[in-house]
């Protein structure tokens, strides 16, 4: 299944993002594939939804396009590059200077200070520990999770949980965020301020892709990726 997405009227700068040529993946061999043949192109500088019923794929696309883990077959292409065929090491430092992550229920170190989680991508990406803290403080009082800085995660509500996570995705200015299901179990304000705060990186010229099944939420991206239980993918332009 080939789809590209293309908004021609949309102010992001031109180009691809992350893509996937003939992309395929199963969970173990012997297993049906979760994502089949599938081929996309993610633009710049905006935001994509992947959508799709349960089953469908989309945690696994995103991690993926990710670089989280390697596809079956096919190949996971960064600016044109088989990014998916990269060793280990290289990957790595690729998601460390580029990737921002918005894990599903957060996904918090349980057993260190809220500051502690959020400062882990900087010092991955090698900054020094006083830049890591001092950026992590500054986007922890824009979120208003400042004031919980040395918290542990489980003395906090799950929407600070999400702000925190976010925080943490945020701390490098990464070029690509992914972030699945990063609304699921929050409340409308939680779930508002989260999604501002990826529609406000894109507007920078990153770019974000979200997994999520919150039609509302889709409603607001700028395209929309629904894959369908048999591997495929109906790709469209939200925002004319």
């Amino acid at each position: 299944m080939t789809g590209i997405l293309l908004n021609p009227q949309a102010a992001a700068p031109v180009g691809t993002a992350v893509g996937a040529r003939s992309l395929t993946f199963a969970y173990r061999a012997g297993l049906p594939p979760v994502i089949t043949d599938l081929t996309v192109d993610v633009p710049v500088g905006a935001t994509t939804a992947l959508t799709g019923p349960s089953g469908s794929g989309k945690s696994t696309l995103l991690y993926l396009l990710a670089l989280m883990i390697r596809p079956t077959g096919g190949e996971v292409v960064w600016d044109g590059v088989p990014a998916s065929r990269m060793p280990d090491a290289a990957r790595s430092r690729l998601r460390a200077a580029q990737v921002g992550f918005v894990f599903q229920d957060a996904l918090l170190d349980p057993a260190r200070s809220v500051l502690a989680n959020v400062c882990d991508s900087g010092l991955f990406a090698g900054m020094r520990r006083e830049e890591a803290a001092d950026r992590a403080r500054d986007l922890m009082a824009r979120f208003g999770v400042d004031h919980r800085e040395d918290h542990k995660p489980g003395e906090i509500s799950g929407g600070q949980a999400q702000r925190v996570a976010i925080c943490r995705a945020l701390l490098t200015d990464p070029r690509v965020v992914f972030a699945d299901e990063p609304t699921g179990n929050l409340d409308d304000e939680s779930a508002s301020i989260v999604w501002q705060a990826l529609t406000d990186h894109a507007a920078t010229g990153a770019t974000v892709i979200v997994a999520t099944h919150d039609r509302s939420l889709v409603a607001l991206a700028d395209h929309e990726v629904r894959l369908d239980r048999f591997g495929g993918a109906t790709v469209r332009a939200v925002r004319p």
